[in-house]
């Protein structure tokens, strides 16, 4: 069996996702891999882009299914023992996957492993957190503006709540144990909601700092902002309602006062 699946979903992103396969193609891997694009009916070229590279599956949604949707699909095509759910606007230096497959194996309690993120300029990403709840949302904001307390904090390996699916490498056996991502979330929380269940088997978080990836962020968003932003608080919304049930109707009354549903 393949070692590790990259699962990579696919927006209007194209010179994202060829610089995300570039960084892939261009060293080699001690572990055995495939690298699976599911595009989500991208206008720019995108899927035919991606067909071009060698080594690479091309699966054509037929429509904007959303992350958690066109996840699945991806992890449902694919053969790898491990499964790694990669953004189209990442980069991947040498050695990052082994490594993290090596962080993964190396503790059989340990089910998701997240790297360091960092953008373009090397500045950290807050890519891990508390599970998601009115004080903890609040924090969370609070220490991304402070980029010197993220640096800090995202130096050190620990155990969190979650890390982000920009870069989330999970053993397949978990994934499939709490049927994959949850597809009521279009975008946004699903990693949160998708390591909380795997949480809730026993099995362990880990973030570690010594991988990096680069996540340049938002390219697909930035195609259409006001259905990314509305998207945002519709899995908002139902994560609360999954998750947090009696802060939900305060969610909502807060977000109907600023007009934002």
């Amino acid at each position: 069996m393949i070692d590790v699946s990259i699962v990579i979903v696919s927006f209007n992103a194209r010179a994202d996702l060829e610089r995300c396969l570039e960084s892939l193609l261009a060293t080699p891997s001690a572990a055995s891999r495939e690298i699976i694009v599911v595009d989500n009916q991208s206008s720019d070229g995108s899927a035919a882009a991606a067909a071009g590279w060698p080594g690479v599956r091309v699966i054509e949604a037929g429509a904007n299914f959303g992350f958690a949707r066109a996840t699945n699909i991806g992890i449902r095509a694919s053969r790898g023992t491990n499964l790694l759910l990669l953004n189209s606007d990442t980069v991947v230096p040498a050695g990052a996957i082994d490594h993290l497959l090596a962080e993964l194996q190396r503790d059989p309690g340990v089910a998701v492993v997240g790297p360091r993120l960092v953008d373009a300029q090397g500045r950290a990403e807050l890519s891990y957190g508390r599970m998601i709840g009115p004080f903890n949302e609040l924090r969370q904001k609070i220490r991304r503006r402070r980029p010197a307390l993220v640096d800090r904090l995202t130096r050190r390996r620990h155990s969190p709540d979650w890390v982000s699916g920009a870069c989330l490498l999970v053993r397949r056996t978990d994934a499939e144990a709490v049927g994959l991502l949850d597809e009521r979330f279009f975008m946004y929380t699903e990693d949160v909601d998708f390591c909380a269940a795997i949480k809730a088997r026993g099995c362990r978080i880990v973030f570690t700092p010594d991988v990096e990836v680069v996540h340049v962020r938002g390219r697909s968003a930035a195609a259409a902002p006001a259905a990314t932003e509305a998207a945002y608080r519709r899995s908002q919304i139902a994560f609360y309602e999954k998750h947090r049930p009696a802060w939900a109707p305060w969610l909502k009354l807060y977000l109907r006062l600023r007009r934002q549903v």
